[in-house]
Formats: structure tokens, C-alpha cells, sequence
């Protein structure tokens, strides 16, 4: 593709999340300590939220690397489909013999909590796709949220989910859950100078050192996602795909045209942008 061509060492924009181009936004760092200052107070629910493309996958992955090593992780991507399922989930990510009636599975868990708790051990369950659990397996949360001893919790718990996840919190049969998450972390498009940071570091690390986009460009790429990092990163590799395509060594305003017209969920008026940009820059 176009790796050899611009002389990167690896991807600069795929869409995959990777933790090696992570780059220290305030936005992402703000999610990720809120979340672990919940667990430093031993806080039991915890919730991180943002719209589609804001980057939760990727935060996820740099609070899973954060965490500090007395945590054992329970990671489920997969919403569960009732409460049951969820508790089962979770009883097979610590090990325990899931042969038994949900009440014997409850104590086992609670018993398997309080021998790691005696080791000097903490478990963090993460629950991607949160917006997705169905009513019982948020209420499961609730329940499994209420394991604790007589000065700390037992079970923390990390809600990852779409805004619709709030939506669904203040629903009046889940108000019990929603008043017991105690911390929560929401994560924002980036602003204008953020979009133009985002694009020039992730270049550098994948060992670009010269200006393949001018600044300029980065700021039409910005208006042009909304500051959506899923966005910014489709756009970034179509404009390089276009650029390559014609064996061009650095990004022109014809391949940010072919990016936009290419991504049917950006602000796709070349004209309208051109002309902001013209007015505000230029």
C-alpha cells in the first residue's frame, strides 16, 4: 500500500485501536484517571461513555495497561443477554465451577472474591457495549455491585457504552443502578487544535518526520469529522490513499476533496468547508 511509499513504519491511521499511537488527549486522559481515582477509592460502579468513533475502545485498552498490578481483570465484550448470562460470564472469567443453581453460584462468587481479597487481590469487571444489556443483566450489575465486606467493595465494575447507556440508566425500574455509579467519565470530539495534534503525532510515531498534511488540511479534516477520531482516522487514509495513487509525496486539496466525497458520514460540502476555511485562515 502506501507504507514504503511515504516511509512509515507502521499505520498512521488504521482503524483498529492501537495503543502504541495512543496520543495524550485531554478528553482520554481525563476518562481514564476519573476511572482509576474511583478505583484508588475503592469505588464499586464506574461508567465511561461517548458517541460512536469517540475513541472508548482505545481508552479501554490504556486503562487495562494503567491499572495498577493488585487488580485482576474480567474483561466482557460481549453484552450479556440476561442477568444469568452475565453472572455465568463472570464466574468462568475467576475460575469457578459454573455446575451449580444460580443462588450457589452467587455465594461462590462471592466466596472466590473474598480469597483473592485476602491475597491482597481486587477484581475490575470492564463491560463494553454496555448500552446493549439487556434490564436484567443491569440489574445482575446492581446485585453483583452490592458484594462487599463490612469496609470495602468487593467487585468493581467499569460500564463502557454509547450515551444511549444514560438513556437507559434513567429508566425508572434501573434507578437504583443509576445512583450507584459514583464515578463517570464522558468522552468529547476533539476541538480544532487537538485534530491537528492528533494528526501530526500519530504521523511522527509511525515515522513520518516530514509535513505530509499542512495545517491547513488538518483543520479541514477536523471540520470535516466533527473532531470524531474514527472519522479523522478514515479521512487521514483516504487522503494518503489518494495522494499515493498519483505518486504524490505529500497531501494536496484534491486528495482531502476525495477523502470527504469518499466518507459518507463526513461533512461532505468541499465547497462549504473550503470556503470556512478561506475565511478563518486564509
Amino acid at each position: 500500500m502506501y507504507l514504503s511509499h511515504f516511509e512509515f513504519k507502521q499505520a498512521p491511521f488504521s482503524l483498529t485501536p492501537n495503543t502504541a499511537l495512543f496520543h495524550a488527549l485531554p478528553t482520554h486522559l481525563t476518562a481514564i484517571e476519573t476511572v482509576l481515582a474511583g478505583l484508588a477509592m475503592g469505588e464499586g460502579i464506574m461508567q465511561l461513555s461517548g458517541e460512536v468513533g469517540t475513541g472508548k475502545t482505545l481508552v479501554c485498552r490504556m486503562l487495562i495497561n494503567r491499572l495498577p498490578p493488585q487488580y485482576d481483570l474480567v474483561y466482557l465484550p460481549t453484552p450479556a443477554q440476561c442477568g444469568l448470562s452475565l453472572q455465568v460470564a463472570l464466574a468462568d472469567e475467576l475460575g469457578i465451577n459454573i455446575d451449580t443453581e444460580q443462588h450457589r453460584l452467587t455465594v461462590d462468587i462471592h466466596d472466590q472474591l473474598l480469597h483473592r481479597k485476602a491475597k491482597g487481590r481486587a477484581v475490575v469487571v470492564v463491560i463494553d457495549e454496555a448500552q446493549a444489556l439487556t434490564d436484567d443483566a443491569l440489574e445482575m450489575i446492581r446485585l453483583l455491585g452490592n458484594l462487599e465486606t463490612e469496609s470495602e467493595k468487593l467487585l468493581h465494575i467499569v460500564l463502557i457504552g454509547q450515551p444511549e447507556l444514560d438513556q437507559r440508566l434513567a429508566a425508572h425500574q434501573l434507578r437504583q443502578l443509576q445512583q450507584r455509579i459514583t464515578f463517570r467519565a464522558t468522552l468529547l470530539a476533539l476541538n480544532e487544535a487537538e485534530v491537528v495534534a492528533y494528526i501530526a503525532h500519530r504521523l511522527s510515531i509511525a515515522g513520518c518526520h516530514s509535513p505530509l498534511f499542512s495545517i491547513a488540511q488538518s483543520r479541514a479534516i477536523w471540520f470535516a469529522s466533527g473532531g470524531i477520531p474514527r472519522l479523522i482516522n478514515q479521512l487521514a487514509h483516504k487522503a494518503l490513499l489518494a495522494a499515493y495513487s498519483h505518486q504524490r509525496q505529500c497531501i494536496c486539496r484534491q486528495d482531502i476533496n476525495i477523502a470527504i466525497a469518499d466518507t459518507v458520514a463526513a461533512r461532505q460540502s468541499s465547497r462549504l468547508w473550503w470556503q470556512w476555511l478561506r475565511w478563518k485562515y486564509l
